[in-house]
C-alpha cells in the first residue's frame, strides 16, 4: 500500500491548492513541489523493487459490481510502469521548479500549480492502472487537465480556441477508445489486464459480424477490431495523423505545460497504451501494420512541417509530432522496447528544448518568432549550451541519448520485414530532416546578428537559477539516459521479440548518423554561411514551401469538410428547430394558458347576478340532459 502514496501526494497538493490557493498565492509552490518530490522518491523505491522482474499488484477497493462486471480500483507496477513513473515524476518535478521562475508574478499562479498537480496525479494513475476502465477514467482526466492548462490564459481568444480544439479532437479519438473497451468486455467478460492478456491468444479466431443486425455477411477479427478501436484513442492522445492538428495549437499554453504535457508525458500516453496492451496487438498483425503505417506517416509529416515554421515553440511541437510517430511506428512493428526506450530519452531532451524555448521567450520579452531573435548565445550561455545538447540528442548525434534510442528504433524496424525496412528508410530520411530543422532553430535563434526589438535588446540576459537549473539537469539526462541500459531493463508482457539486431546494425547506425550530420551541415550552410540561400530556395520551390508553412492545409481541409458544414447546419437547425419548433411550442403553451386565463377572467366578474344566472343555466342544462337521457 506504500506505493499508493505515489499518486496520492500530488492529489493532496491539488486539494490543498484548490481550497487555499487564494490564500497561498505566490507561495503555492511550497505545497506542489514537495508533493512531487515525495512521489519521485517513492517511484525510485518502486523502481528498485521491480528491477529484478518482480510485479507489484495492489488492489485498493471495488467500485461496484453488476452481473459479470466488477469494477475495481487497483495499481499495477512492473518495469514498464516503473520507468514511466520515473519519467513523469522527474519531468514534473523539474517543471514545477522551473514554473516558480517562469510564472512569477502571473495571475493564476496558484491555479496553475493546482492544475499541474492534478495532471501529475492523473498521469501517475493512468500508468499504474491495472484495468481498462481505470485506464479510461484517467485517460480522460489527463485530457481535462490538458484543456485547463492550455487555456490557462483564458483571456486570450487564441488560448481558448486552442484548448477547445484539443478537447474536441481528443474526444473524437476517445470515442473509439471507449468502444474498444466495451468490446474487450464483450469478448473477454472482464476489464482486468491480466485475464485479458492471458486469454488474448486464445481469442485470435473469434470473429464479429459487423452487419449482424442487417442480415450479416461482414465478419472481422474481434482482436483486430479491438486493437484498431483502442488505437483510435492513441491517435488522438498521441497526436498521430490525421488527429495531430491539436498539438501545435496547444503551444498557446504556458511553456512549462508544453514541456510537461505536450512533450514528455500526456502525449506519450498513446504510445504507452499500445506497449502496455502488446499481448493484444501481437495477436493481430493487421492492426499492428496499421499502427506502424500511421506512425511512419506521422513521423514524416511532422518533420516536413517543422522545416518551415518560425514560431520557436511550434518548431519543437511539430518535432514532438514527428518523434511520437517514430515511437508508434516501432510499436507497430513489434519493437515495443525500442519505442518505449525512445519515449524515455525523448522525454528528457524534448522537455529540455521546450524549457529552453521558455528561457529564450522570457529573455526577449515574450517574443516567439525566431526571425526576431538572433545573437543570444553569448548573452544566454547556459540556455544556449543546454539547448545545443537537446538539439544534438533530437538529431540523434553520437554519444547522446537520442543516438542510442533512435538507432535502436530504426534497427528494430529494419528487422521487421519488408514493411519495416520501408519505414526504416523513411525513418533515416526523417532523421536528416530532424537534424536540419533542429539546428535551423539553433542557428536562427542563437547565432548571427541580433534582430531583437531595440526596446528590449538591452535587457536580454540569462535567466535566474530557478529557470536554468532544470535545464542543466535535463541536459545531463539527455546524455546519461543513453548509458543506463534501459532496453535491458524493460521487460513487460508482450515485449518479447523485436529487439534482435541483424548484420545490418552497423550499416543502419552509420547511415542514420550520416543523415543527421548532413542535416546539421545543411542548416549551417543555409542559415550561417549563406543566409540568402533559403530565400532563393523558397522562390524555387514555392509550392512545397507554402504547403509546409501552412501545415499541408490539413486544418483548412477540416474546416471545409467538417467545421464549416457543422456550423452551417447548426445555424439552420437553430432557426428551424430551436426557434420555429421548440421556442414556438414553449411560447404556444404560454399563449394557451394566457387564453384560458382570459376566458376565466370573463367568467369571474365578481357580480352576484351573473353567478346566479350561471348557476340557473347550469341547473337547467343538467335537468334537461337528465330528462332526455
Amino acid at each position: 500500500m506504500l506505493y499508493a502514496l505515489i499518486p496520492l501526494f500530488p492529489l493532496l497538493a491539488f486539494i490543498v491548492l484548490g481550497l487555499a490557493g487564494h490564500v497561498l498565492k505566490e507561495r503555492a509552490h511550497l505545497i506542489a513541489v514537495p508533493a512531487v518530490g515525495l512521489s519521485f522518491l517513492l517511484s525510485v523505491l518502486a523502481f528498485s523493487e521491480v528491477a529484478g522482474g518482480r510485479v507489484l499488484e495492489i488492489p485498493l477497493y471495488t467500485w461496484g459490481a453488476s452481473g459479470d462486471l466488477t469494477i475495481r480500483l487497483g495499481l499495477y507496477v512492473d518495469q514498464l510502469t516503473a520507468a514511466m513513473l520515473l519519467l513523469v515524476t522527474i519531468v514534473s518535478g523539474l517543471v514545477h521548479v522551473y514554473t516558480i521562475g517562469y510564472m512569477h508574478g502571473e495571475p493564476g499562479y496558484a491555479r496553475f500549480f493546482a492544475n499541474i498537480a492534478l495532471f501529475t496525479f492523473s498521469m501517475l494513475m493512468l500508468v499504474m492502472s491495472d484495468n481498462f476502465l481505470q485506464l479510461f477514467v484517467f485517460w480522460e482526466a489527463v485530457g481535462l487537465c490538458s484543456y485547463l492548462l492550455i487555456g490557462h490564459w483564458y483571456e486570450r481568444h487564441t488560448a481558448r480556441a486552442a484548448a477547445t480544439k484539443a478537447f474536441v479532437v481528443n474526444r473524437i479519438g476517445d470515442f473509439g477508445f471507449l468502444l474498444g473497451i466495451l468490446l474487450v468486455f464483450a469478448v473477454f467478460g472482464t476489464l482486468q489486464y491480466q485475464p485479458v492478456f492471458s486469454e488474448a491468444a486464445g481469442k485470435a479466431g473469434v470473429a464479429i459480424d459487423l452487419l449482424g443486425t442487417f442480415g450479416g455477411g461482414w465478419e472481422v477479427s474481434a482482436m483486430t477490431l479491438i486493437c484498431l478501436l483502442l488505437f483510435v484513442g492513441a491517435v488522438g492522445k498521441s497526436a498521430q495523423a490525421p488527429l495531430h492538428v491539436w498539438l501545435p495549437d496547444a503551444m498557446e499554453g504556458p511553456t512549462p505545460i508544453s514541456a510537461l504535457i505536450h512533450a514528455a508525458t500526456m502525449v506519450t500516453a498513446g504510445v504507452f497504451m499500445v506497449a502496455r496492451l502488446a499481448p493484444l496487438y501481437n495477436v493481430s498483425p493487421a492492426a499492428m501494420a496499421v499502427v506502424a503505417v500511421v506512425g511512419g506517416a506521422t513521423m514524416f509529416i511532422g518533420a516536413t512541417i517543422a522545416l518551415t515554421q518560425n514560431d520557436i515553440k511550434r518548431v519543437v511541437a511539430y518535432s514532438t509530432v514527428s518523434q511520437l510517430g517514430y515511437m508508434m511506428m516501432a510499436c507497430g512493428l513489434g519493437g515495443y522496447v525500442a519505442g518505449i526506450y525512445h519515449l524515455l530519452t525523448h522525454g528528457a531532451f524534448k522537455a529540455l528544448l521546450f524549457l529552453g524555448c521558455g528561457s529564450v521567450i522570457l529573455a526577449v520579452h515574450h517574443e516567439q518568432d525566431m526571425r526576431r531573435m538572433g545573437g543570444l548565445k553569448d548573452k544566454m550561455p547556459i540556455t544556449y549550451w543546454t539547448f545545443i545538447i537537446g538539439s544534438l540528442a533530437l538529431a540523434g548525434f553520437p554519444f547522446t541519448a537520442g543516438f542510442f534510442s533512435k538507432d535502436a528504433l530504426l534497427l528494430s524496424a529494419w528487422n521487421a520485414g519488408a514493411l519495416g525496412q520501408t519505414l526504416a528508410v523513411a525513418g533515416i530520411l526523417t532523421a536528416g530532416l530532424t537534424a536540419f530543422y533542429s539546428f535551423r532553430l539553433v542557428f536562427v535563434t542563437f547565432w548571427g546578428e541580433s534582430r531583437i526589438d531595440p526596446h528590449h535588446a538591452g535587457h536580454v540576459r540569462e535567466q535566474p537559477l530557478v529557470v536554468t537549473a532544470p535545464l542543466v539537469v535535463l541536459a545531463v539526462l539527455s546524455i546519461a539516459t543513453g548509458y543506463l541500459g534501459i532496453p535491458e531493463f524493460l521487460q513487460f508482457p508482450g515485449s518479447e521479440g523485436g529487439g534482435h539486431h541483424g548484420a545490418a546494425a552497423t550499416g543502419i547506425m552509420l547511415v542514420a548518423t550520416l543523415a543527421g550530420v548532413i542535416g546539421i551541415a545543411a542548416a549551417y550552410v543555409m542559415y550561417v554561411k549563406s543566409p540568402e540561400y533559403p530565400d532563393r530556395l523558397m522562390n524555387r520551390w514555392q509550392a512545397l514551401y507554402r504547403g509546409s508553412l501552412n501545415k499541408w492545409y490539413v486544418d483548412e481541409a477540416y474546416d471545409k469538410a467538417f467545421v464549416n458544414p457543422t456550423f452551417t447546419l447548426a445555424d439552420r437547425m437553430w432557426k428551424k428547430v430551436d426557434v420555429a419548433l421548440i421556442d414556438n411550442a414553449v411560447n404556444g403553451v404560454a399563449r394557451g394558458f394566457a387564453w384560458w386565463g382570459w376566458m376565466a377572467r370573463l367568467i369571474q366578474t365578481g357580480e352576484t347576478q351573473n353567478y346566479a344566472l350561471s348557476m340557473t343555466m347550469g341547473a337547467v342544462i343538467i335537468l334537461t340532459a337528465y330528462l332526455i337521457l
